[in-house]
């Protein structure tokens, strides 16, 4: 009976540069980017809304697309600059992965109920689209992260 034991080495170079911009330049970063520009719009557009209405579907929603547009450029920050490596003893890519589920969920409750709750105001309408926009951008890193977190493991087995 033989065995056969694969092993995988993976090295990380770093060119010096204090700025990660291969990072910036790929699908993944330019996603990130777009999903705090996003939240960061939806943000200010209920909080400028000239007939801001003092409900709490908005508060709400004010609350989450903030908190998660700060949590979303604390991971963007860290991987520009590569901080992530600083810490090896937390696994950044499940953290991202619950914060990026958890976030596509209340992202999304938040824009549902800033939705029905708009009045036909076009600033708040204008918001919960951006919210959804957001939603669906949170969604795709939530599953691509999904994909690399809890995906099928290959083995290699020789008989």
């Amino acid at each position: 009976m033989s065995h056969t034991v694969v092993t995988t080495t993976t090295t990380s170079t770093s060119d010096g540069r204090i700025l990660n911009v291969p990072f910036i330049q790929s699908l993944q970063g330019m996603l990130r980017i777009a999903q705090v520009m996003v939240l960061l719009i939806a943000f200010l557009f209920v909080r400028c809304a000239p007939d801001w209405p003092y409900f709490y579907a908005y508060r709400f929603f004010e609350a989450v697309t903030l908190w998660f547009f700060f949590v979303l450029l604390i991971f963007l920050v860290m991987h520009m600059f590569r901080l992530h490596g600083k810490a090896p003893c937390i696994n950044w890519v499940v953290t991202e992965f619950l914060n990026y589920a958890l976030g596509t969920l209340l992202v999304f409750i938040a824009s549902i109920v800033a939705a029905a709750q708009s009045w036909g105001l076009l600033s708040l309408i204008t918001a919960s689209i951006f919210g959804f926009i957001g939603t669906i951008l949170m969604g795709i890193s939530t599953r691509k992260l999904y994909k690399v977190t809890y995906g099928s493991q290959q083995t290699s087995a020789a008989v």
